[in-house]
């Protein structure tokens, strides 16, 4: 096909598709208005039934809980294919110094202030992190949300310190491990209401008081899986994307 026939079918797809958001942006009820029955009915019954004050991580984890578990196989999917797409090949001799610097130029040496404000942030990090994958039941976060915060930290000790310092704290295989073993931790919790009879991955374990980190029963555990597994992705997709600049770092010594 030529580029004029390419650039007709990509104008015909872009018309239809603004057409169909338009249709439906204007049936859209005004802000505030329009609440499903389903939406109701959750807001009623996630706290009483669940003690989640959370009412989104009650359907996330509890009500389609099996959606999320395929989301997560999804994403480890996406990473599988991203680090086949862009695995390291054989290095041409040069190619990063035309590219990058003139050859046998350094960069300067890290400064000592942004040292000391890369360890924080990655201290800030992990902390909230934490918090926003074991509080996902009580409040606004979850897991996503906090294994996506903990993806964060190596990186900001990357751009602050020595790039064997990212190796160390977050070694390719182990961050594999933490992916495959986050999705496994979700798959294996739904075991549970197997062997109580009952539905897979029902909530079966104590829903305990609303408001109390080890409420809501099994959200909890899955929030958990689900922080391990985007950290693990995320990790690995950034330790591929660096792979390259990583070992020039090494190989210079800064």
């Amino acid at each position: 096909m030529s580029a004029r026939g390419r650039a007709a079918v990509l104008w015909a797809g872009l018309l239809v598709l603004a057409a169909a958001l338009a249709a439906g942006l204007a049936r859209l009820p005004p802000a505030g208005e329009g609440a499903s029955a389903y939406g109701d009915l959750l807001a009623r019954r996630s706290a009483p039934e669940r003690s989640a004050g959370d009412a989104v991580a009650a359907v996330n984890f509890d009500y389609r809980g099996f959606d999320t578990l395929g989301e997560e196989l999804i994403l480890f999917t996406a990473v599988a294919g991203a680090g086949l797409l862009l695995r390291q090949g054989p290095r041409r001799e040069g190619h990063a110094e035309e590219r990058d610097r003139a050859a046998g130029r350094r960069p300067p040496p890290t400064s000592s202030a942004v040292r000391v404000l890369g360890g924080g942030l990655a201290g800030a990090g992990v902390c909230l992190g934490l918090y926003l994958a074991t509080h996902g039941q009580v409040s606004p976060g979850g897991g996503f949300q906090g294994g996506v915060v903990l993806a964060t930290v190596p990186l900001s000790v990357y751009l602050a310190m020595e790039a064997d310092v990212f190796r160390r704290i977050a070694p390719r295989l182990l961050v594999a491990i933490g992916e495959g073993a986050g999705i496994g931790l979700y798959a294996a919790t739904g075991l549970l209401g197997l062997l109580a009879r009952r539905a897979y991955l029902e909530n079966v374990l104590p829903a305990g008081q609303i408001g109390d980190v080890l409420s809501a029963g099994t959200i909890l555990p899955l929030n958990l899986a689900v922080a391990l597994a985007v950290a693990g992705g995320l990790l690995l997709l950034l330790t591929v994307f660096l792979a390259e600049a990583l070992e020039e770092r090494l190989e210079g010594g800064w």
